[in-house]
């Protein structure tokens, strides 16, 4: 049974006690920090800028997974990497140049992830799907996890078994990051489609009412269970 990796949302946390926001999800069950880096055109938001980004990574120890939402890959990659992140994920759909940068990305130590959006096929793949360590799939629009009744995308399951089915025929080990409305109660069925690394947001970690380490356990007891019940052929097999 393989672990899933759980990635806090920084900017869904208390930003305003940053210090302490790192403090509790290192005390916390989690694996890395996920750092949306937006440039508001690309998407409306701008939760975190990039003085912000060089902060935490002095603040914490945790691994940086950093996802560039930008219209200008090319100077955010740049920046995140100086800062010294531990992943870089870029979206395609802004991309001119998708096998520069993720060369750009992996020859500075750092791994290479690729994002779509909801609506974006998976046949963009077929000629970088063997570059990447990992694919980020969107579950709702980038940039509006703040949009009331906002929900995954129905196709959302269908999205990640095909791209498991992918990778697996592809003889590949590439890792399938899900964000967007993570929920704690969809958790278990987007892992056992094969999500094996979870943006975790403020349907599913930062939840008013309870502690980061109590529902961090709730989300690993969810993984855990989907994660099982892939490998079995249970439930939703």
């Amino acid at each position: 049974m393989t672990r899933v990796t759980l990635s806090a949302s920084l900017m869904c946390g208390d930003l305003a006690n940053l210090e302490r926001t790192l403090a509790d999800l290192a005390e916390a069950d989690i694996d890395a920090i996920h750092l949306d880096v937006l440039d508001g055109a690309f998407s409306p938001s701008l939760p975190l800028g990039l003085e912000t980004v060089r902060r935490v990574r002095q603040l914490t120890k945790l691994p940086l997974d950093a996802h560039v939402m930008s219209v200008n890959n090319e100077y955010f990659i740049s920046q995140m990497l100086d800062v010294g992140v531990d992943s870089v994920t870029f979206h395609y759909e802004t991309s001119l140049h998708v096998d520069r940068q993720i060369n750009l990305i992996r020859q500075a130590g750092a791994a290479a992830a690729v994002a779509l959006n909801p609506a974006t096929s998976l046949s963009v793949l077929e000629f970088i799907l063997d570059q990447a360590d990992m694919i980020c799939l969107m579950l709702i629009n980038p940039g509006y996890a703040t949009l009331p009744g906002e929900k995954r995308v129905p196709y959302a399951l269908a999205k990640i078994a095909r791209l498991r089915q992918l990778i697996r025929s592809n003889g590949l080990h590439t890792a399938i990051q899900v964000d967007g409305r993570v929920s704690l109660d969809a958790i278990t069925a987007l892992v056992e489609a094969g999500a094996s690394n979870l943006v975790l947001g403020s349907t599913s970690l930062f939840l008013p009412g309870r502690g980061l380490t109590e529902n961090a356990a709730e989300v690993r007891r969810a993984a855990n269970l989907g994660s099982a019940w892939a490998s079995t052929g249970g439930p939703g097999q």
